[in-house]
């Protein structure tokens, strides 16, 4: 017969492992969504460096144009 100590001793570890089982998946969803965050904001950088790169390419044609005259 297990006694009273040890009964409530495995209660507490499983109380713990559940815990601890919980905090693990909540840590890979923040994990997953910081992940998702990044591609994003990288996708964005891209964009916006795309962009840039259009703009240089107009004021230099435009400046060609313009030496060209």
């Amino acid at each position: 017969m297990v006694n009273k100590r040890s009964q409530t001793k495995m209660a507490e570890n499983a109380d713990l492992f559940a815990l601890s089982t919980e905090m693990k998946k909540s840590m890979e969803k923040g994990q997953e969504e910081m992940k998702e965050g990044m591609k994003n904001g990288q996708e964005e950088m891209k964009n916006q460096i795309q962009g840039v790169k259009g703009k240089i390419e107009e004021v230099k044609n435009e400046v060609q144009r313009n030496i060209e005259k």
